[in-house]
């Protein structure tokens, strides 16, 4: 069998790899939030294009699926798990924890990373999530975990480190629920079959617009609000 390393979309492929290992870098040196964030916006691009590149190509190919989980793995599971590790670290406490306890449970946000390799695992040898995805996209989990990081570091948004573990705990856990999500794959570019699609993104427009620096965590809680509740809808019908 031959196999062909140097692809356009596996190039698409390794930028998204080489912006997230600069966004862990950015983090573990300097903490640098808005720059990490940034770097991971940049990967989701790629992210996004890669798969789209070997469509319009004709060159999908099993190499290139595996790659893409490995960049995705670093880009939106180490790097978010970093986040959340960082704003442990400055995270003010509350008291509820004792120094030692403290000091044990930072390691927890690390399940962040965990449970995105189970995420990226169950979507490779997953043929349901072809139209929509089980669990939370690791992409939105990466821009939500950054986005909270953002705004801590800027003063914008305080939470303690019980906080800090709780949504980091949260968010693992949706990313490996039950939980069927919609995905932003248009159905043509007819409303008709694309009515949900074309209101998110319409209602995600406005919040940017609104909320400018609130607007991706809120963007992100939306998404899940209302997948949730459409995912609750079908089973109740079926």
């Amino acid at each position: 069998m031959q196999i062909r390393l140097f692809t356009i979309p596996n190039m698409l492929t390794l930028g998204n790899l080489l912006c997230g290992s600069c966004a862990a870098i950015t983090l573990l040196t300097s903490a640098d939030f808005k720059l990490a964030f940034w770097l991971v916006v940049v990967a989701a691009v790629f992210d996004f294009f890669d798969g789209f590149a070997a469509r319009l190509l004709k060159s999908v190919s099993p190499i290139g699926v595996q790659l893409d989980s490995l960049a995705d793995m670093v880009s939106f599971g180490l790097v978010p798990s970093l986040a959340m590790w960082s704003m442990y670290e400055s995270a003010p406490e509350s008291g509820l924890l004792t120094a030692d306890v403290a000091g044990i449970a930072r390691y927890a946000t690390l399940i962040i990373v965990a449970f995105s390799a189970l995420r990226l695992a169950k979507f490779n040898v997953d043929d349901t999530q072809t139209t929509e995805f089980c669990g939370l996209p690791t992409p939105a989990n990466g821009l939500f975990c950054l986005s909270l990081g953002m705004l801590a570091a800027a003063g914008d948004l305080v939470l303690c480190k019980e906080v800090v573990l709780a949504v980091s705990v949260v968010m693992a856990v949706l990313l490996i629920s039950p939980i069927r999500m919609f995905a932003l794959k248009f159905k043509g570019f007819g409303w008709r079959g694309n009515e949900l699609r074309y209101s998110f993104l319409l209602a995600s427009a406005l919040i940017i617009v609104l909320f400018t620096r609130y607007s991706i965590p809120a963007i992100i809680i939306i998404y899940v609000t209302l997948s949730s509740i459409r995912w609750v809808a079908n089973k109740n019908k079926r």
